[in-house]
C-alpha cells in the first residue's frame, strides 16, 4: 500500500516542521493525534483541519467531533474521513488549527508518496523533526534536554570569542587607535 509523506509547519516558524508518514487508509483523526505527539502537545483541546489551496485558503472543514456550528458546507468528521478522501491534489496541502483559545495553526503539505510502506514502521510515523517544538503552555518545551539543545545552538562562547565574550575588534582598535589615548591621558596627568 503506498505511503503519504505530509510535512507540517508551524505557521509562526516555518524551520519548525515534523514530516508525517500516513496510509492513504488512514483516518484524519490518526493524523491529529501523530501531529500532536510530534510536536509534543497533549490532547485535550478541540481541532480542525481545512483542505487548502496553493493561497492557504480554507475550503472543506474536516473537524474532530461535531459541534452544531453554521457552515457553508457540513464538515466532515476527522474519525470518519480517510486521507484518501481528501486527496485531490499531488500537492495537497491542509490547514491545521489546535486549541481554538489560543489558536494553533499549521499548514500540512503532502510532499511525497512512497510506493510501498515500511514494514518496520507503524504508521502514522513522525518520520522527520525539526526545530524545536513550540511550547503549548509556555516553558514546558525549555526543561530538561530542551533547554540544553538551546543553549547549543545559541552558544555565544564558540571559537572567536575570548574569556570577556568579547572578539579581536577591541584589539583592532588600540592598534589603529595608536597614541591618541595617551595624548590625552597625558594631558590630563599634567592638569592635576
Amino acid at each position: 500500500m503506498p505511503v503519504l509523506k505530509f510535512r507540517v509547519y508551524w505557521e509562526e516558524d516555518e524551520s519548525v516542521y515534523r514530516d508525517i508518514a500516513i496510509k492513504p487508509n488512514q483516518t484524519f483523526l490518526l493524523f491529529h493525534q501523530a501531529i500532536l505527539q510530534s510536536f509534543e502537545f497533549d490532547s485535550k483541546h478541540k481541532a480542525t483541519f481545512f483542505r487548502s489551496n496553493d493561497n492557504w485558503q480554507r475550503g472543506r472543514e474536516i473537524i474532530l467531533e461535531p459541534d452544531n456550528q453554521p457552515r457553508k458546507a457540513e464538515p466532515l468528521l476527522m474519525a470518519d474521513t480517510m486521507i484518501a478522501a481528501a486527496v485531490k491534489d499531488p500537492n495537497q496541502k491542509f490547514i491545521y488549527l489546535y486549541d481554538f483559545a489560543k489558536n494553533w495553526s499549521f499548514l500540512v503539505e503532502l510532499i511525497g508518496v512512497s510506493k510501498d510502506e515500511n514494514s518496520k514502521i507503524t504508521y502514522p510515523a513522525c518520520v522527520r523533526k525539526e526545530g524545536l517544538a513550540p511550547s503549548q503552555y509556555g516553558t514546558k518545551g525549555l526543561v530538561g534536554d530542551k533547554l540544553v539543545e538551546m543553549e547549543e545552538k545559541y552558544d555565544l562562547n564558540k571559537e572567536g570569542m575570548d574569556a570577556e565574550g568579547f572578539g579581536e575588534e577591541g584589539e583592532e582598535s588600540d592598534a589603529m587607535g595608536g597614541d591618541g589615548g595617551e595624548e590625552f591621558g597625558g594631558e590630563e596627568e599634567n592638569n592635576f
